[in-house]
């Protein structure tokens, strides 16, 4: 069944159970003042009866009281031996109680009774007279209950004539509604079928309804995991062009080695250090491509203990100085102490990123400044360097994968494969910390990695 369908059976059904719901209280209600009316009546007219006869069984007669025609009176009395007899009636031919049953109890009974076909609502009374012990007869008045009948059968067929026609109604103006809200629903559907069929994912659904409404963020949220696919698409594509010519090159220089070695029927020293130069730097590649692809799903292995961070930080300088060659001065800024818990390895592996990516984008005289400060419950460990800076047009790009700022250096002696920012962002991830960078182009750029900060230790740590 469509959801159309379902919405429209829904929307009938829940009216119908209302309407139901409804009838029924009606009918009850209108049955039960009907009733009351007739009782009330037949009450009062007991009580006019009883006032207005004298003391004496035989007076207790009808003809002096102005009656309803739809009130009928028996007076019954009683014998010495305790047996009804009729006294008097307005109802000829008719000399049967209306109901004997409740002809012997001692107080007013309301009850309904069939008599000649019928149905007659009765109350029985029974009588008292001064000077005499206990109950000397018995008063019933009828009245028919044919026009609460009627009045219950008309209005059954009312509710339901009426009830029918609503929910028929209902069911239409449902079923044209349900179609009219969900054609937006229709056309995304569609929509999805042709980037199904065409792989286009640059489609968008055009947004009709008002962007507050159900349908219209419905829309809202499809076109924009539209755009996330996309870029999806565009990142993987892109990666496999940049693996693709990562890998070509190495190899392109291993086979030319190897077919040097062939020409030259023995083994030539320098081009296996070329084959072995450029197998490192393929096995460094697949090694930084499972550690990032581990590190985006999760999965990568994470130590957890207690380490100082500016102790990491000395590590760092002290290797940094030796990578730079004396090119590039490295240095210590603001320096605090913190306790960090995770993986002391990956951390500092995130930091030598960044420094190597320091050292190779500073020019040489240039200056690269390691620093370390502590904001409320954060470490703050900052990389900053006086080279050529970083374009705002490249600044969203940079954590990507295989992204590099300058292309002409992508073939350049030394120069990595653009994996050292993205896994550094990861790392800094799983750490629970952040990564950012700001920069501007031709002064340098400073990079900020954000950790939180473990509290159980309180006192200053020694060296």
């Amino acid at each position: 069944m469509s959801l159309r369908l379902r919405l429209t059976a829904l929307y009938t059904a829940l009216l119908s159970g209302v309407l139901i719901f409804f009838s029924a209280a009606v009918y009850v209600l209108l049955s039960y003042s009907l009733v009351q009316q007739i009782e009330a009546n037949l009450g009062q007219t007991a009580t006019d009866i009883l006032v207005a006869s004298q003391q004496d069984m035989s007076s207790v007669t009808p003809p002096r009281i102005q009656l309803t025609g739809n009130v009928y009176v028996q007076v019954w009395g009683l014998d010495e031996n305790d047996e009804t007899f009729l006294i008097t009636t307005n109802l000829l031919a008719l000399e049967a109680p209306f109901d004997e049953a409740n002809l012997s109890g001692e107080e007013r009974v309301f009850s309904t009774v069939f008599l000649e076909g019928a149905r007659l609502r009765v109350l029985t009374v029974p009588v008292t007279l001064s000077g005499r012990e206990g109950v000397v007869g018995y008063l019933q008045l009828a009245s028919s209950l044919d026009v609460v009948d009627r009045v219950r059968s008309a209005v059954i067929i009312l509710l339901l004539g009426g009830g029918s026609i609503a929910v028929l109604t209902a069911a239409i103006i449902g079923y044209f509604n349900a179609k009219t809200a969900l054609r937006p629903i229709e056309r995304l559907t569609e929509t999805a079928l042709q980037i199904t069929r065409t792989d286009d994912l640059s489609k968008r659904i055009p947004l009709t309804e008002p962007p507050s409404s159900e349908v219209g963020r419905l829309i809202l949220a499809f076109n924009e995991t539209l755009e996330r696919l996309e870029a999806l698409f565009e990142a993987q594509r892109r990666f496999l062009a940049d693996v693709s010519h990562e890998l070509r090159t190495p190899l392109t220089i291993i086979r030319g080695n190897i077919d040097l070695i062939r020409r030259m029927d023995g083994v030539d020293p320098v081009s296996l250090e070329a084959i072995t130069s450029e197998t490192d730097r393929m096995t460094r590649l697949v090694q930084d491509l499972l550690l990032l692809a581990q590190a985006e799903t999760g999965r990568l292995p994470i130590a957890r203990e207690l380490f100082e961070l500016d102790t990491l930080m000395l590590e760092v300088f002290q290797q940094a100085k030796v990578l730079a060659h004396g090119d590039v001065q490295v240095r210590i800024g603001q320096e605090d102490q913190a306790l960090i818990y995770g993986d002391r390895d990956r951390i500092k592996q995130v930091l030598l990123n960044l420094v190597a990516n320091a050292i190779q984008y500073t020019p040489a005289g240039g200056t690269i400044t390691l620093s370390m400060v502590c904001e409320g419950e954060e470490a703050v460990l900052t990389v900053a360097d006086t080279g050529q800076g970083i374009s705002t047009d490249d600044l969203p790009h940079i954590f990507d994968r295989f992204y590099r700022v300058d292309r002409a250096r992508r073939s350049k002696e030394g120069v990595g494969a653009g994996l050292g920012l993205s896994i550094a962002y990861w790392i800094t991830r799983l750490h629970g910390g952040n990564i950012t960078v700001e920069s501007t182009p031709g002064e340098g750029s400073t990079f900020a990695v954000r950790l939180p900060r473990s509290m159980e230790a309180t006192q200053p740590l020694g060296r």
